[in-house]
């Protein structure tokens, strides 16, 4: 239907790309915040709208709706390129945080009617999945069958910033690390042990000293994977400084370069326990008291409503 009555120009109009906040009682959706979150994601409309489960022009509508809504423009695209705006990255901020309060929300309902029942979102760090998760999970469905874990496995940056979006419950993580904001309960303390190439004749048994490794043929994973600054850190290496040069992008690559003599490294206990090394041609080593070490924690939001599955778990994992 045509206003008769709007007497402002096409001019006008057309120089006016979103028109500004007219009504206090025009509020965003939640569907629409999570479209621009997509989109923010993914810089891309056709993946965010699989992402949501829509089409690409019903994500497009709703993203649309949401400027004219707001009054301001929050992501730029052309054919090639989609952009989001310096406004959009701060309304994307706020909507990550929304949109967790509004899962926290029927969270606590669902939590309320039925404890340890229903989906749990749990993360877990690389070097803590493969060597962890197999026997929490089996654990936890031998004792509570209606809980249901998916499981995620990512750099601890990234499980972080689910967590806080509220799209994790929890994460199974290494400290030290900045978990400011968050719940965390601290499992167990663990080992880093020296993984090197086997030689000839292997040594006599004996404990090594940290202040004593050969840091020149240290190997590292890539940046992003806490036992990377756990390694750096340990053996007293500034300014992140990776002497060797060569980097793996996991501890599978990491042990196949130690295997063919590219270097050394250092590897958690739990790999070391769990016959993550096999039949490889390589030789662990203990550290002599005072050992690197990590400890194992695992985090949750402050307003986390899954208290008892929180309790539950961090039980399982120490």
């Amino acid at each position: 239907m045509i206003d008769k009555t709007d007497k402002t120009s096409k001019a006008d109009k057309a120089s006016r790309k979103v028109p500004p906040f007219t009504s206090a009682s025009a509020l965003p959706s939640l569907r629409q915040l999570s479209y621009l979150v997509a989109v923010a994601d993914r810089l891309n409309f056709t993946q965010a709208a699989q992402d949501c489960f829509v089409t690409q022009s019903t994500l497009s509508s709703g993203l649309k709706e949401l400027e004219r809504t707001l009054g301001a423009a929050l992501v730029e695209r052309d054919r090639q390129h989609v952009l989001v705006t310096p406004l959009g990255r701060k309304v994307v901020e706020r909507s990550r945080e929304l949109l967790g309060s509004a899962r926290d929300l029927v969270g606590i309902v669902r939590a309320a009617a039925a404890p340890m029942t229903g989906l749990l979102r749990l993360g877990a760090i690389p070097t803590i999945a493969p060597f962890m998760l197999p026997q929490l999970v089996r654990e936890a469905r031998a004792r509570h069958p209606e809980l249901k874990l998916a499981l995620r496995e990512d750099r601890t940056a990234t499980l972080l910033e689910r967590l806080r979006a509220a799209e994790l419950d929890f994460a199974l993580i290494a400290l030290p690390y900045d978990t400011s904001g968050l719940l965390v309960r601290e499992l167990f303390v663990e080992e880093l042990w020296l993984v090197t190439r086997m030689p000839e004749r292997p040594p006599a048994p004996r404990r090594l000293r940290i202040s004593g490794l050969d840091t020149e043929r240290l190997l590292l994973l890539e940046e992003g994977h806490c036992l990377r600054e756990h390694t750096l850190e340990a053996c007293g290496l500034a300014e992140r400084a990776n002497p060797s040069g060569i980097e793996a992008t996991s501890l599978v690559t990491l042990l196949q370069m130690v295997e063919s003599g590219l270097g050394d490294a250092l590897l958690p206990q739990m790999a070391i326990d769990s016959g993550f090394l096999g039949r490889a041609s390589v030789l662990p080593q203990r550290f002599a008291p005072p050992a690197p070490t990590r400890t194992i924690a695992l985090a949750a939001r402050q307003t986390t409503t899954r208290l008892a599955e929180f309790e539950f778990l961090a039980g399982l994992a120490s």
